[in-house]
């Protein structure tokens, strides 16, 4: 059984998540700070999303303090490689090359970054 697509992450949800990934575990509290930082929310919307996302099992809580401790309960990589493979199917009609030009197309590339694709495209020629 699959977990993310039984349990999909709503947009606030992966803000959430984003919090979580970056500081390993946090308390309500600290991701109602960190996201009250860039949006208006309120922290019992915060606490009520979390609670949320313990039932779907997006997150694992720690309990057993006064102060409770919550984690991501599925990778950020996974997620992001579920949410992208759909993204590919549904708005490029499966073509992995179409999402890249477009994000090319669409945004500054720093030369690094280019490098670093080139190296990606250079690794996938070889392995053909």
């Amino acid at each position: 059984m699959n977990l993310l697509k039984q349990s999909k992450p709503t947009e606030s949800e992966l803000e959430i998540l984003q919090v979580l990934w970056d500081k390993k575990a946090a308390t309500v509290r600290t991701v109602h700070e960190l996201l009250a930082a860039t949006k208006d929310c309120g922290y019992t919307t915060t606490l009520k999303l979390m609670q949320i996302m313990f039932e779907k099992g997006l997150v694992s809580r720690d309990d057993s303090k006064k102060t409770h401790i919550y984690k991501a309960a599925i990778s950020q990589e996974k997620t992001q490689s579920q949410f992208l493979n759909k993204m590919i199917d549904t708005l490029f009609a499966g073509s992995s090359a179409n999402l890249v030009l477009q994000a090319l197309g669409g945004h500054t590339t720093s030369n690094e970054e280019l490098e670093k694709i080139q190296l990606l495209i250079n690794q996938l020629k070889k392995e053909k």
